[in-house]
């Protein structure tokens, strides 16, 4: 082969051969991992696992997080790489580890603290839910039994390595991996994986392009191999104002004398919204009302984001020239203690009020519902995408009343969307993607997506820029 220098380090480059198995996200939008076997150039057999995501939504794709890989295989696991923090991409490491994973887990900077922060949360839900079923004996299982605990996720959280963005790091004898931006949430990024001479891409979760506080998505350069999201991969986004929008239902609301609720994701859409609320407020066209996050992890999340403003667009680093901060605002309360938290219900001005989980799923949310969803004086305003079966597809389906706490309550309040605030990128943005990178990759997998929209991006791909593309099979195993 040839000779190949990257980063000042010279090699011979081989055509190594490289098999690839799809462990999620195939036929399914979460549970993101993609298990890629080749050759180092010290001639070594080396396993790569890309993203160790937990399967969520659908309890048929929840189950799977059950099915574990022989414990001999995940011993022979050489390197582990993250996209992303979310726990579609992260969260089933912490059981990888206690089954026997015990390599370098890479991610950037970004990444390692957010990771650290949703997976030692995620063990406390795990924890939690099945002491619950205990108490209440609601499981199939005796005894029930979580899917791993918080010393598995501190385990977990120990292998984990921060690498440099735009920098070839040589991960294995002769494999060089790059990291670069992909504006979904911080830290999120694309990566190119170099095997001798061969290259494999994968997209990672692709944010928006001319959205506030991150960097567009970055081009890269593809080669044999590229593994592309489709969460939207067969629709547009609407072209709306959703700072405009935002404006009319906090004004609209505080002029009543109500409060606006908000369920929110703590990483991406909570700092999102302290964005927007900020500009808002800057430019006196809000009330200088109350803005009280009341979520640990959204407080935890927002001080993390703060810490990178490597990530940010120019928009929000001219925020931090101006020496402010774009998530800060007259009148921010973070609230962590949780009788604070129940205190908040007995506040009768106008306030904006942001709380998780953003499917209303649990957490502090509902008791927030249960006291101000039977006032038309107030807002409830959802901002993410709500599933079906979930309690806030119910509230916006026109429901006259919700369950909570085993307590039927009156829906009275006005219920809002801002529809426009998705971290995912459309099929345009999708595209425009594909057409930045350089080269042209010889094979197209499509992956991340529910069925429909992974088949519909895959047709795009084919008839829009003449891609060998197809749509990824759970467990499939390819050659390259």
């Amino acid at each position: 082969g040839q000779k190949v220098h990257i980063s000042g380090i010279t090699f011979r480059a081989v055509n190594m051969p490289m098999k690839l198995t799809f462990l999620g996200a195939a036929g399914t939008v979460t549970g993101s991992k993609y298990l890629l076997e080749c050759q180092s150039s010290d001639a070594r057999s080396r396993k790569i696992l890309v993203d160790a995501g937990m399967f969520q939504g659908d309890r048929s794709w929840r189950e799977k997080n059950w099915e574990d890989p022989d414990s001999k295989l995940l011993g022979e696991i050489d390197a582990c790489l993250l996209t992303h923090a979310h726990i579609d991409h992260t969260g089933i490491l912490p059981r990888y580890f206690h089954l026997g994973l015990n390599c370098p887990v890479y991610c950037s900077s970004p990444t390692l603290e957010l990771t650290k922060l949703l997976l030692l949360d995620s063990a406390y839900l795990q924890e939690e839910e099945v002491s619950f079923r205990s108490r209440h004996k609601k499981s199939r299982h005796d005894p029930p039994l979580p899917l791993y605990t918080k010393k598995d996720a501190e385990g977990a959280l120990e292998l984990l390595r921060a690498i440099s963005f735009d920098s070839d790091i040589e991960i294995l004898p002769g494999i060089f991996c790059r990291w670069r931006r992909a504006g979904h949430i911080l830290g999120a990024a694309s990566l190119s994986l170099k095997i001798g001479e061969q290259l494999v891409t994968f997209s990672g979760d692709l944010g928006r392009y001319g959205v506030p506080i991150l960097r567009d998505p970055q081009p890269v350069e593809f080669g044999e191999v590229l593994l592309i999201e489709s969460t939207y991969g067969d629709r547009l986004h609407k072209g709306g104002d959703p700072q405009g929008r935002l404006a009319e239902i906090v004004n609209s609301t505080a002029k009543r004398g109500g409060a606006v609720v908000i369920p929110s994701f703590a990483v991406g859409r909570t700092q999102t919204l302290l964005y927007y609320l900020r500009e808002l407020k800057a430019a006196r066209q809000i009330p200088d009302i109350p803005v009280i996050i009341d979520s640990p992890m959204a407080s935890d999340a927002t001080s993390i984001y703060t810490k990178f403003p490597a990530d940010y667009d120019e928009e929000a680093l001219k925020i931090l020239k101006g020496g402010q901060q774009p998530f800060l605002m007259p009148k921010l309360h973070f609230v962590r203690d949780r009788e604070e938290s129940k205190k908040l219900n007995s506040i009768s001005h106008p306030m904006i009020l942001i709380s998780a989980s953003g499917m209303i799923s649990g957490g502090r949310i509902l008791h927030h519902l249960k006291h101000r969803i039977s006032s038309p004086l107030n807002t409830v305003l959802f901002v993410g995408f709500q599933p079906q079966g979930s309690r806030g597809a119910w509230i916006k389906s026109g429901a006259q009343s919700l369950k909570i706490f085993g307590e039927e309550v009156a829906i009275r309040a006005e219920i809002e969307e801002i529809s426009d605030l998705s971290a995912h990128g459309d099929r345009g943005e999708l595209l425009r993607w594909c057409r930045e990178g350089t080269g042209r990759p010889g094979r197209v997998y499509v992956v991340h997506g529910e069925p429909e929209s992974a088949q519909a991006f895959s047709e795009s791909l084919r008839s829009e820029l003449g891609w060998d593309s197809e749509v990824a099979r759970y467990r499939e195993r390819v050659q390259i």
